[in-house]
């Protein structure tokens, strides 16, 4: 870890919270960055339901990542580093790089709540008190009815926050969120991003919890917080799900969830000015998902509100570290001192069309500035190593230090830049298939690289887009001459490092001379 990078605690709750860090784990390793500093990224992802396979991939991909950038020591591609808690404790997270802890652990996770809360040994006055907080029924793994004291809560806790607020607030009371007090340094411009949803049961209860312990909590390290730069996303409604006579969950109940959540909210969240910058993101519902509540594994398509959230992290982390937004103070004192920010703001995020899959150019300016030209470089370079590579021997190849088909069956590409290159083709695709989704490629086999950004036409673009036309459109050996000139003067470099940044660098000046395409005037242009 570099000393002089602050670092961004994530903190991803429920599903919501994962699949948007999935999203965010593909604009980092693009090369998607803030503005006006680089950042550390330390994710902790809470959700009870440990099997969630939308969990389950986003752990995959943050290992590949770690082990990727490990190997690679990368500056254009994966230039951020991401590390766990436990590395943060460790010291030394650049060297423990097989540790992939990103999730916390919750305890009781798979007892019922009448077990976790033991309703059993309560006296009778507490007994009843807790029957008639939490009086209801709701639908247990094998959709029967059955009790809300009596849900199992190893699939989470199934749009009901009321449960999860007890459970999640065994966070603070844990030796990860003491790492992590103690551990933070807000003279380092460390910041903090919380991702939920407020339609369900983890997200809507977890993030207030942690907040409000985060602000307010006591005990060593809980000075360091109080003062803490603090952005986070609330997820609105932006799916239907299939109506399940098996499922705890309706889709009719999330609009009366959110009403209320967002009620509570501005008292206790935004009213009270615990966040800094917050972001509140939704939209009209398209698709309808599978309604699973998490027997099944629970793996939802990629979405764009889910990218939308991810962009929300890194326009938090481009705003200046002495912006007023960021600014907090404490407005008690001694053991009840209370951290709240002094001039927070609410940011929304916007397209300049209605299209139900939007590309490059339905962003504005600033937007396409900061994604269009990393997404194309990374998705190139994934195409070119897909179709182009095998069997093939190029100049570039042979300028050492030499990379030959043993490449592809090295254990780091193998093992995990190609398994991180099929998810990030995977989540493409699902953006593109969804409503609304998010379609900036022709992600065809082998199709032309003319047709390869949607949206614009090489005719008329200056530097070697001249040389091509309708009836010659570019291909692969043209992306040559720029891997060539790139992989000059490595010979002190490993094969790993040196593939990585002659393709950061070749895919870069290709894009830029076919398309117009570059990350300072924005998009490409039409």
């Amino acid at each position: 870890m570099s000393k002089n990078n602050p670092r961004c605690f994530v903190f991803a709750i429920g599903g919501t919270g994962s699949r948007v860090l999935r999203s965010l784990t593909h604009l980092l390793a693009a090369g998607v960055r803030p503005e006006k500093s680089d950042f550390d990224i330390i994710p902790i992802i809470i959700d009870p339901h440990y099997g969630n396979e939308d969990l389950q991939r986003t752990v995959r991909m943050l290992d590949w990542y770690k082990k990727i950038r490990k190997t690679s020591d990368p500056g254009g591609f994966f230039p951020a580093k991401i590390y766990t808690l436990e590395d943060l404790k460790a010291g030394e997270p650049d060297k423990s790089g097989e540790k992939t802890a990103f999730t916390f652990k919750l305890s009781g996770a798979g007892d019922k709540f009448r077990e976790y809360i033991d309703h059993s040994n309560m006296g009778p006055e507490n007994a009843a008190l807790a029957e008639l907080l939490f009086s209801g029924s709701t639908k247990n793994k094998g959709g029967e009815d059955c009790d809300l004291l009596d849900i199992q809560m190893d699939i989470g806790f199934v749009g009901n926050p009321n449960v999860g607020s007890v459970v999640l607030n065994q966070i603070v009371e844990s030796d990860i969120f003491d790492a992590f007090a103690r551990n933070f340094k807000p003279e380092n411009d460390d910041r903090i991003f919380i991702i939920s949803s407020i339609f369900g049961g983890t997200g809507a209860a977890g993030f207030p919890s942690l907040l409000k312990n985060i602000r307010e909590g006591k005990g060593d390290g809980s000075v360091n917080l109080k003062t803490a730069k603090i952005g986070a996303v609330s997820v609105l409604p932006y799916f239907k799900l299939e109506k399940n006579d098996g499922s705890a969950i309706n889709y009719s109940d999330f609009i009366a969830k959110t009403k209320s959540a967002l009620y509570y909210y501005g008292k206790n969240v935004t009213g009270n000015k615990s966040v800094n910058v917050m972001y509140y993101l939704g939209d009209n519902p398209g698709n309808s998902y599978n309604n699973d509540p998490g027997y099944g594994g629970q793996k939802n398509k990629s979405h764009f509100v889910e990218l939308a959230g991810a962009l929300a992290i890194i326009n938090f982390l481009s705003i200046p570290a002495n912006d007023s937004s960021l600014e907090c103070e404490i407005n008690t004192s001694g053991e009840n001192a209370v951290g709240r920010a002094k001039y927070p703001v609410c940011n929304e995020f916007s397209i300049q069309a209605n299209a139900a899959n939007p590309t490059f150019f339905d962003f504005k300016p600033e937007t396409q500035r900061i994604m269009a030209m990393p997404l194309s470089q990374f998705a190139l370079f994934r195409k070119y190593m897909e179709e182009e590579y095998h069997g093939k021997k190029k100049e570039w190849q042979k300028e050492p230090p030499e990379v030959d088909d043993g490449f592809l069956t090295d254990g780091f590409y193998r093992d995990s830049l190609k398994r991180f290159f099929d998810d990030f083709h995977e989540w493409l695709e699902e953006l593109k298939d969804n409503n609304r989704g998010f379609a900036p490629f022709n992600l065809a086999p082998n199709s032309d690289l003319a047709s390869f950004i949607k949206g614009v036409d090489i005719e008329a673009k200056s530097g070697i887009a001249k040389l091509f036309s309708k009836t010659k459109a570019p291909t692969y050996t043209d992306i040559e001459p720029f891997l060539n000139a790139a992989a000059k003067d490595k010979k002190s470099w490993t094969a790993e490092k040196k593939m990585m940044d002659i393709f950061y660098s070749a895919t870069y000046k290709f894009l830029n001379d076919l398309y117009g395409l570059n990350d300072k005037t924005g998009g490409p242009k039409k």
